[in-house]
Order: structure tokens, then sequence, then C-alpha cells
């Protein structure tokens, strides 16, 4: 197989960011299989020991990265490759064409006369747009202004909750098993008490509860910034939403997330918080919710969206006990997992693997496009 040039790979930069992304990308196109978990870990890892370094780069790579050991020499030659070309690379930040690898199934467009352009410098200079980029990038490699930036894509998903019965009675045309006698009534005045038109009455319609349970543990911390945006979004944009933080204890938010100003609705959610990156008892906080919440009618006939990778520290047999309680109280269950989206993951983490059976849907939930699948789910 051919081995790409890295400038057809990655963005001329030297963040340690963006190579990590354009690097994950390059080993991706030479065949070795990098979950999404193992980037995460691989970025943290480049923050905290910086570029510079060539064989400590070359380490927290090998380290992070491989899962195979047949993998190495292919990864060996990669980063010689990659990475010495990287580093020689002139940076050119007044250019006006921004250069963007292409992630996934992001689309990207090639500039006109590019195949030219290659053949003198080997470059390739690459048009895209925003949005695209965002919408399958991994929640936890967002930058601050990219948060900002996919904040009003969220705002503009639609679609989230769908509608259940309801227990008043509405008029209707249509024919029904349940004729309106009163409204028959009084229309016969009208032609000499022969009930000449038919009235009937069928149940309405009402928004079905949302209730959003959010995993705030240290493992969940770079996805839970991008979806505390995303349950704020939903609160503010429709009614009957409701928001809980799962951590050491669990926390209703609702009140200070319905704030439109997202900094402000962020500082006060964040102040309400006590166990924000903390550890996680998913069971007890579930059982907490069902004891003081769901039972006395917010869970019932809700939609459940849990928001969580999953680790928990409690008791599996109370996560067996509260996921069946809350499964009995509600019309569904989401759980969104942001481990999932890692090729080979299976759901073996204790807390997972108890909650599974009592779940209606099993998705991911590490990037925008995953947010817009649950927007779907939730008009069921």
């Amino acid at each position: 197989m051919r081995m790409p040039a890295p400038a057809d790979l990655y963005k001329i930069s030297t963040t340690p960011e963006l190579l990590a992304q354009s690097f994950v990308t390059y080993l991706r196109a030479m065949g070795i299989n990098v979950p999404i978990a193992a980037t995460v870990v691989f970025h943290e890892a480049l923050g905290a020991i910086g570029v510079q370094e060539r064989n400590n780069v070359y380490w927290a790579g090998r380290t992070t990265l491989l899962s195979q050991p047949s993998d190495i020499p292919t990864y060996d030659e990669a980063f010689r490759t990659f990475w010495e070309g990287s580093m020689k690379l002139e940076i050119k930040e007044d250019t006006p064409t921004k250069e963007f690898i292409q992630v996934g199934n992001e689309e990207v467009e090639l500039e006109e006369n590019s195949e030219d352009r290659m053949a003198q410098d080997n470059v390739i200079s690459l048009k895209y747009s925003p949005s695209e980029i965002l919408k399958n990038k991994d929640f936890a490699l967002y930058s601050e202004e990219e948060l900002n930036e996919v904040y009003d894509l969220m705002k503009s998903i639609e679609s989230i909750g769908g509608t259940r019965q309801s227990r008043r009675k509405i008029t209707t045309s249509k024919q029904s098993v349940h004729p309106n006698l009163k409204k028959m009534v009084r229309s016969s005045f009208k032609t000499g008490g022969e009930p000449i038109k038919r009235h009937f009455i069928q149940h309405g319609e009402k928004t079905r509860n949302v209730v959003f349970l959010l995993d705030i543990s240290g493992s969940m911390d770079s996805y839970a910034r991008a979806l505390l945006r995303f349950i704020q979004a939903a609160v503010i944009g429709r009614r009957r939403v409701e928001a809980f933080t799962l951590g050491t204890r669990l926390t209703r938010v609702t009140k200070e997330l319905s704030n439109r100003d997202l900094d402000v609705a962020l500082s006060r959610a964040s102040q309400s918080i006590p166990d924000w990156s903390g550890g996680t008892r998913i069971g007890d906080s579930l059982a907490n919710f069902v004891n003081n919440w769901g039972q006395r009618g917010m869970g019932r006939g809700s939609t459940i969206v849990i928001l969580s990778d999953g680790w928990d520290r409690g008791d599996s047999e109370i996560m067996t006990e509260q996921m069946g309680r809350l499964s009995r109280l509600s019309h569904q269950i989401i759980w969104m997992n942001p481990l999932k989206a890692s090729p080979g993951y299976e759901p073996l983490a204790q807390g997972m693997a108890a909650a599974i059976p009592f779940i209606d849907h099993f998705i991911e939930g590490h990037s925008l496009e995953s947010l817009s699948d649950l927007a779907e789910l939730l008009t069921e």
C-alpha cells in the first residue's frame, strides 16, 4: 500500500490538539485501528508533555494509540514520515484559506487547480465548512471557541421530545367511538331537535416529559461540558424538560439551566454542582431520582436520557434494581455513551453491563451528529 503524504492529511499547525487529530487520521489511513478513547488519552498526553521532544511524543503515541504488537512497524514508519515532515513546514497565519484534514465521513472540496499546486509544493489546500468539521468531531477534542460555536448548532436541532395521550378530551370532526352528546344536543336546536350533525370527542395530546441525567464524574469531564450545553439548549427550547447531574449525588439543575444566557446558565449550574469531576455512584443517584422525583410524576411516562460512560463505583445490584424501577416508570430509556463510538467497544463496565437489559436505545454520545440521532429518538 502506498504511504500517503503527510501534507495530504493534516492541517498545517503545531498545536498539540490539531497535530494529535491529524496524526491519528494518518495512522487510520495506514490501516491502524485507533479508538476514539485512545485519541483522547493521546491528546491529553501531548498537552502535558508538549510536542518539542521527539522521543517523548513517540512513546506517548505508541503507548496510547496501539493495541496490537503487529502495528508497531507501521506506526514507526508513520511516525517518522508524519512528525518529521510536520515540524519542517512553515506556518502562515495570514493565509485566508484554512487547511483541514478529512475526518470520518466529513466531505471536503479541493480548491481549483489543486492538482497543479500539489505537483509544485506537495500541499493540498482544502475548503471547509466549520459546521461540517464540527459535526463528527469528538467533543473531547473541542476547544472553548468550538464549544461556543457548536452551541448555536445545538439550538438549531429540532424535534426535541414527542407527545403522549392526555387525559383531557377534545372535540373532533373525525368519527370515533365516543360521541360528544352535549354538543350534538346543542347543535340539534338549530335543526328542530334533530341531531343531523354528529360530533365526537377523543383524547388530546400533550408534550411528553424528557428527563436528562448527565454523568459529571471525572471520566466524563471532557464530554460533560459539551453535553451540558446541549441540555441547556433543550431546557430553553421547549417545555417539560428536566435536567439532573449524576456524580456522588443527584443534583437538579433545571432552574439554573433555564436562563437563556449561556454563560449565566453554566455559571449557576456549576455553582450548584458540588461533585463535578468527582466519583460516580449512578445506582444510588438513580435511587434518589426514582424515590424523590420519578414516582411523584416526573418520571411517569417520560423519556429518560442518561448520558454516561457507565463507570460506576457503586454496587451493581443497586444499579440493576434501580434501572428496573426506572424502566417500569418511564416511557423509554435512552443511554448515550461517548465510548460506544470506539471500534470494538463492548459494554463491559460494571454499571453499563447492569443497565443494558433495561435500555431501549443504546447510542453514541461523542459528537454533534449523535445529538441529532438523539433528537430523532425523542420524538417516539
